[in-house]
């Protein structure tokens, strides 16, 4: 079954900078759109980005754009996201999925990750 493993969050400074990583298994990976969602405590979950399985094109949320980037190494079946210049208001769970790539709805992904944390103190 596909199975989806979010690490590297944590407890960072605003101004500072994490990498979050997505295990995956289960799946044609290098043929699949990716995508990474968040989701603050009363809030609605949020698309943050979006890769295809080839890398080629990557779609971002309007509060993240110029400060987080996706990537992905098909080879080791992970996609990645660098989050720089990180504010309080990204504080979240974040997590990935699998996905059609006209779709940036959580709706349309599935297979979810448990998630990882990422908290920026002001």
């Amino acid at each position: 079954q596909v199975q989806l493993v979010e690490s590297g969050g944590g407890l960072v400074q605003a101004g500072g900078s994490l990498r979050l990583s997505c295990a995956a298994s289960g799946l044609p990976f290098s043929m699949t759109t990716m995508g990474w969602f968040r989701q603050a405590p009363g809030q609605e979950r949020e698309f943050v980005a979006k890769i295809t399985g080839g890398g080629g094109t990557t779609i971002y949320g309007d509060s993240v754009k110029g400060r987080f980037s996706i990537s992905r190494d098909n080879a080791k079946n992970t996609v990645y996201l660098q989050m720089n210049s990180l504010k309080p208001e990204d504080t979240a769970i974040y997590y990935c999925a699998r996905g059609p790539f006209y779709s940036s709805s959580p709706r349309a992904y599935d297979s979810w990750g448990q998630g990882t944390q990422v908290t920026v103190s002001s």
